[in-house]
């Protein structure tokens, strides 16, 4: 990442930035973010129905372990309105610190949560307290750190600087199965018995990393006077069709991005693979997304933005079936490239996605718009998806033919929202939204 930005191609900010800060600064406080919840989404499907609602079936428990996981996205619009009108009207650093504080703070606190065996129902209703604290945390962490790299960068690498969050949430889920891994593997732990809670702790203590790095954010100069009193009410006004476009491609990225995270732990196990082959998916899986997404981002630069959105979308859909097929057939190592080549199809339209949804708005309103629209999709797509999958797999007696087709549906929504909105790779930064 050698690419330097002159001080005249940097109109937010009033300090020289290069590519490699700027992947400190948004890639890495993203990697935290979903660290925090790729270990709850594998605690969800590996620990907490025995930890958290032992008196369940166990897929009943692992989908009220989902409903809970699914409690922290009911959070995150209100944070994107929240955080996304200070950071209009303020500036970024101050909200992206303050995000990523919160959300380091709710997952060393759920490491310390007592279980369902000392204090009964009380143990659950705090863990979704703390979900919902990390949720609204989380509603303002992505739209930030997207924007950092979309508004900093060069004119001609936009979509590849942008793509640095979407990199960050493939080395997230990276560092998160690594962890689950590791704690499953070590002599004389026991994930179940309490080995959980390390990766909680751990997660805590990271985002002291990412701290250091966004308090040394430049800092920017917003126009606050100038800038509507209601940055939101403002984008609403002026772009409705883009607000309501961008919420579907949201909508239908973040169901597959957690059926094909999250969903598939739950899949692989109910198939017969044990916990470590679910997690070594989860590893090669995250790997391929982190190398993949700045690829795609950097050819959004060069090929367009909504294309790769919507083709990325139905290579994913037409690859799902395939995907689940190859799973049943219990061979290992087709499994494994099986879950690379999701991935990979998975990072098309999200490497692309920041860049191509941050370019829709006005720098007056982008923040509140970028945020709000993205995680109104996340809730509706991602809060939903894993119990929805969990749902039809139990509706359909196990076959996984409901998942593969409530997939396509999302990549159906995901194609024709990006075809309806502008293609803005070739647009300047300063007609963006124009």
């Amino acid at each position: 990442m050698s690419d330097t930005l002159a001080p005249t191609e940097a109109p937010a900010t009033t300090q020289r930035l290069t590519a490699g800060r700027v992947f400190a600064v948004s890639g890495m406080g993203t990697a935290l973010e979903f660290y925090d919840f790729i270990i709850y989404g594998m605690a969800a499907a590996l620990v907490f129905p025995a930890v958290f609602f032992p008196t369940a079936d166990p897929l009943v428990g692992t989908l009220v372990a989902f409903l809970a996981f699914g409690v922290g996205f009911i959070a995150r619009p209100l944070g994107a309105v929240v955080f996304g009108h200070f950071g209009d009207r303020v500036g970024r650093k101050p909200v992206l610190v303050l995000t990523l504080l919160i959300m380091g703070t709710s997952t060393f606190l759920i490491g310390c949560l007592p279980t369902y065996a000392a204090v009964g129902a009380l143990a659950p209703v705090l863990l979704v307290v703390l979900r919902l604290v990390q949720g609204f945390a989380a509603g303002g962490e992505w739209g930030g750190s997207s924007l950092f790299g979309v508004e900093n960068a060069p004119e001609n690498r936009r979509g590849f600087w942008g793509s640095f969050t979407s990199t960050g949430i493939g080395l997230g889920s990276l560092a998160g199965s690594f962890v689950f891994l590791v704690l499953g593997l070590i002599p004389g732990l026991s994930l179940a018995a309490g080995a959980w809670r390390i990766a909680f702790w751990l997660g805590g203590a990271l985002v002291v990393v990412g701290l250091i790095a966004r308090t040394r954010m430049p800092d920017e100069k917003i126009d606050t006077k100038s800038a509507p009193r209601v940055p939101l009410l403002a984008a609403i006004k002026r772009k409705p069709k883009q607000m309501l476009l961008a919420i579907g491609v949201s909508f239908g990225y973040n169901t597959i991005a957690y059926i094909g995270s999250i969903f598939t732990i739950t899949y692989a196990l109910d198939r017969g693979y044990s916990d470590t082959e679910s997690l070594v998916f989860q590893i090669v899986g995250g790997a391929a997304f982190m190398l993949a997404a700045p690829v795609m981002g950097f050819l959004s630069d060069r090929v367009g933005r909504k294309w790769l959105v919507a083709g990325g979308a139905v290579a994913y859909a037409l690859f799902f079936f395939a995907y689940l097929g190859i799973v049943d057939s219990m061979v290992l190592v087709a499994a494994i490239v099986a879950n690379i080549l999701c991935n990979v199809f998975m990072a098309m339209p999200q490497g692309t996605i920041p860049a191509f949804l941050g370019e829709q708005f006005s720098q007056e309103f982008r923040y509140s718009s970028i945020s709000t629209t993205y995680q109104i999709g996340a809730a509706l797509g991602g809060g939903t998806a894993a119990p929805i999958a969990t749902a039809l797999l139990l509706g359909f007696h196990g076959d996984s033919l409901g998942v593969a087709l409530y997939s396509t549906f999302a990549c159906v929504v995901i194609a024709l929202c990006a075809l309806g909105l502008r293609e803005t790779s070739k647009v300047p930064t300063a007609q963006l939204g124009a």
